[in-house]
């Protein structure tokens, strides 16, 4: 491998080690556990001109579903840099976070954390959108074709080759095919929740609003339409797929489907087993915070204390089948219940769209690797158990290979989208790819041993010679 660092390549024409497409959450862990392996030649791209993380959504106090120790990097490398903490150390504040006593810290801190990372982590492009990925059998490397403004404002073509690559594009709001039309034309606004914050002033002054969805950004935008509208004339409805708002299943060994030893497990079972899982396990992943739920409680309770009850409806077990416009200025959308099997109708003046997100496609960027591919019975890349795309031995045989990052839900299981997994992630893909184990691993994660096993394993305790020496926490203001 190479010995120049990322920021600091004298030969354009030299190959990477590692090129990462996208710099969300999962590709920023990747890029901080990478740093500080000298021998790794690695550069992230990113269309956007900065980071930001799920902006419509940092409402004020929700708060990340995961604890604070879920960073980028602690759960991998607790003497990162690169950690929260370390973050909270740089900006004076470790104490104030001390007595705060929040396990879970808000969206938004998060957000500033990450943002923080991606602004002083060399090795990082921002601007540069790749537009695909080939294949060079000449070569045997990777061509990354990017594109990028440049000083003028004119659009700049490059190339960059690779012996890996990862990916790391995330998700894209995803909107019903009933509400298509409804999003992209103008006038009534229907807006997915992605955009909630810049359409929020809007929709407070609409007469009546209907929010569509029964996760966790569902019930934050409920509650938050429901605590700035006056009491008695709230004009909301919620209206969720599912046959209850349900909590998020947050028990202790319910958490445990988030380790490396579930992922493990749920990567070895039969492809229609793992597709089964993924749609009944909703409840791990898509529930309600409690805390969000007994917010929303209280607020509705407070406001029948007058005696009346809030202009507020609550309609689970709803599906929207179709939906319409009413003059210039109303919507019309067309129910049905699941159980009851009654169809109604529900004229509302704004739509606030909780309705998730979707894997982002990977067709356009990868359309060059595709003949070289391994794809399951439903079209989808097959991955291994260490994140790497399964494609032809031509390529691997070469040692290159395309990793993926959170567009592995259907090979590993609940846990691909977490946050709390992607340090992990982020090593594993490290360890594998340098062929060393620069970061070592934990054997077992869990209490719960998912299959038979006749003798699951118990690590012996970890008792070094000598103490671990500590990198001392870098200071990078």
């Amino acid at each position: 491998m190479s010995t120049t660092p990322a920021h600091d390549q004298p030969d354009p024409e030299a190959p990477r080690d590692l090129v990462g497409v996208g710099i969300g959450p999962a590709n920023l862990s990747l890029a901080a556990l990478a740093h500080p392996l000298a021998e790794l030649d690695a550069v992230f791209y990113e269309q956007r001109p900065g980071f930001d993380w799920h902006p419509g959504l940092l409402i004020d106090g929700a708060t990340v579903q995961v604890p604070f120790l879920a960073d980028l990097v602690t759960l991998a490398d607790p003497v990162s840099p690169w950690s929260f903490l370390n973050y909270l150390r740089t900006r004076d504040r470790l104490f104030p976070f001390y007595f705060a006593e929040r396990f879970h810290i808000q969206r938004a801190e998060y957000d500033a954390y990450c943002r923080w990372v991606a602004e002083n982590l060399p090795g990082l492009r921002f601007g540069h959108q790749v537009d695909s990925v080939r294949w060079n059998p000449e070569r045997d490397l990777f061509e990354v074709d990017f594109s990028r403004l440049d000083a003028d404002g004119e659009v700049e073509a490059g190339r960059t080759h690779a012996r890996n690559i990862v990916l790391g594009v995330g998700t894209e709001p995803y909107v019903p095919e009933p509400l298509k039309p409804l999003v992209e034309a103008a006038g009534v606004p229907v807006v997915h929740a992605a955009d909630y914050l810049g359409e929020r002033d809007r929709l407070l002054t609409a007469g009546h609003v209907t929010v569509i969805g029964a996760g966790q950004s569902g019930a934050e935008v409920f509650l938050d339409l429901l605590r700035h509208r006056p009491a008695g004339r709230e004009g909301l409805h919620w209206l969720g797929r599912t046959e209850a708002f349900a909590p998020m299943e947050y028990s202790k060994l319910g958490l445990e489907h988030f380790t490396p030893d579930y992922t493990r497990y749920f990567h070895a079972l039969a492809e229609p087993t793992r597709d089964r899982l993924v749609a009944a396990q909703w409840q791990l992943h898509k529930g309600i915070g409690a805390d969000t739920i007994a917010a929303i409680h209280d607020e509705l309770y407070r406001r029948t204390l007058d005696g009346g009850w809030p202009d507020a409806v609550l309609t689970p077990g709803v599906h929207v089948r179709t939906a319409g416009r009413l003059a210039t200025t109303r919507v019309e959308l067309h129910l049905e219940h699941i159980e009851q099997g009654t169809r109604s109708r529900l004229t509302t003046d704004a739509v606030v769209l909780a309705t998730g997100y979707r894997e982002r496609p990977l067709d356009r960027v990868l359309a060059g690797l595709d003949p070289y591919m391994r794809r399951d019975n439903r079209e989808r890349p097959r991955v291994d158990e260490n994140f790497r795309m399964i494609l032809d031995p031509s390529v691997t045989a070469a040692g290159c290979h395309v990793y993926v990052q959170n567009a592995e839900l259907h090979t590993h299981g609940v846990g691909a989208p977490d946050l709390g997994l992607a340090a992990w992630r982020s090593a594993t893909i490290l360890n594998t790819l340098t062929d060393k184990e620069p970061y070592p691993l934990p054997r077992r994660t869990a209490f719960t041993t998912f299959g038979l096993e006749p003798h699951p394993q118990i690590p012996p305790a970890r008792r070094p010679d000598s103490a671990v020496p500590l990198t001392p926490l870098v200071d990078v203001r």
